[in-house]
């Protein structure tokens, strides 16, 4: 036999913890998410953009050397962050990211910032700039290609993040 537990009229019904903040007003709701695509990039958008002849940005990779070595997304440019300012003062950022481009950073995963601090720097040099959420560790999870010095490999992908 089970017991239900019910709320009694001298009780209250514990306050709700997703709801103790009131979900946004509509037009606010509409805002964010529309301003928050205007930011981010999904990695599956990323993927069959990379495709494109002609595509309009340039996929960054703001990771270590090890990390980059390790493995990377095919088409990438490997620029850490702390390398942007110098590469800016000396001219040779503007050969690998033409001005006027619009840049994707990546970096590890959803747990590194590396990404969100590489768009910051490009934006202060003037770049229109996307942050590729769940980066690297996503996109291998989502069994797209990467690339090592030995060459591109795949890995199969993981059952709860796509359905192919």
């Amino acid at each position: 036999m089970t017991e239900t537990a019910t709320v009694t009229e001298t009780e209250t019904a514990p306050a709700s913890a997703v709801l103790s903040t009131p979900a946004a007003a509509n037009d606010a709701a509409l805002a964010h998410f529309a301003g928050r695509l205007s930011f981010e990039a999904d990695v599956s958008d990323v993927h069959a953009d990379l495709r494109l002849i002609g595509r309009e940005f340039v996929l960054v990779d703001s990771r270590s050397a090890e990390s980059w070595n390790q493995g990377r997304i095919p088409g990438a440019v490997h620029l850490p962050t702390r390398e942007l300012a110098g590469r800016a003062a000396d001219g040779s950022l503007a050969a690998l990211v033409p001005p006027g481009t619009t840049v994707i950073t990546y970096c590890w995963g959803p747990g590194c910032n590396g990404a969100t601090r590489a768009a910051l720097e490009y934006a202060r040099l003037g770049y229109r700039v996307k942050e590729m959420i769940g980066g690297y560790e996503y996109w291998v999870r989502e069994g797209f290609p990467v690339l090592t010095d030995a060459g591109e490999t795949q890995c199969q992908p993981d059952g709860l993040t796509t359905s192919r």
